[in-house]
């Protein structure tokens, strides 16, 4: 397997308090079955859809109890020296580049919008394992940011990306991509209107299901709350939900789509 381009969105995980919780809630919305445990990595648990790796559960550490949030991590050739280029951007490495076992090297930061994201350097775990197509699957994610304006210098920098605006007057919606014909990460500006203002800035993760409407049903029957949607549009039929541990995640349904599809520049 080809190695991923430096700044792809390659792996997702999220840490829940209650991580038996977590596997019932998304086995029911997103179809995901789960691993064993990993005991000597801190009882990482992998999910898969259809028996390929999809994304991953882990229990709070000692001390890391708070708030559950899915994290996303993007791919990097060299962890310590994108680490280098994240400080030099005015981002803030939260952990340091480290080695896990045989299977990569990660690290944490945040651009200095306040965005947090993983970066991961593959070794025998190359991330996500199915198309964003495939239900259960990693779809797409974006950076949802008060700051706007940091985000588009920051990432940028680090992993190379082109930048393209969406032509729509009533977001502030920009494409992050590598190369011409690749979107990798779209970026939202967060605006006080729609985002009281304890709510961090964040990156929202998309995954494939094949019927919005239901996946919705579904997560609010299990305590789950709906945030936005469902609503259709040139990419899909999706909604943004917030779990019952409190971590954002939004569905989509990429085989029902409306409209048009927006003018980049």
């Amino acid at each position: 397997m080809a190695a991923a381009p430096e700044g792809r969105p390659i792996w997702a995980d999220a840490m829940f308090s209650d991580l038996e919780g977590a596997k019932t809630f998304y086995a029911e919305v997103l179809g995901w079955t789960f691993g064993e445990s990993s005991s000597e990595h801190g009882n990482y648990t992998q999910a898969y859809a259809n028996g390929k790796a999809v994304a991953a559960v882990v229990p709070p550490m000692p001390g890391q109890e708070g708030q559950s949030q899915w994290c996303l991590y993007l791919a990097s050739p060299d962890a310590a020296a994108t680490a280098e280029k994240i400080r030099q951007n005015g981002g803030t490495v939260l952990m340091e580049p480290m080695q896990v076992g045989e299977f990569g090297t990660m690290c944490l930061a945040q651009d200095p919008g306040g965005v947090t994201f993983g970066v991961w350097q593959p070794g025998t775990h190359t991330g996500f394992e199915t198309a964003a197509t495939e239900p259960g699957s990693y779809c797409w994610a974006e950076v949802f940011t008060r700051e706007p304006e940091k985000a588009d210098g920051f990432f940028p920098a680090v992993f190379g990306y082109g930048v393209k605006t969406m032509q729509d007057d009533q977001i502030d919606y920009k494409i992050y991509g590598l190369g011409e014909d690749t979107p990798v990460l779209g970026r939202m500006k967060m605006t006080d209107e729609e985002f009281p203002p304890e709510v961090p800035s964040y990156i929202q993760v998309y995954f494939t299901v094949p019927d919005c409407d239901a996946a919705v049903a579904t997560a609010q029957k299990l305590g789950g709350r709906l945030v936005f949607g469902p609503m259709s549009m040139p990419f899909g039929r999706f909604a943004a939900l917030v779990d019952p541990q409190g971590a954002a995640v939004a569905v989509i349904d990429v085989t029902t789509t409306e409209g048009e599809m927006p003018t980049l520049t």
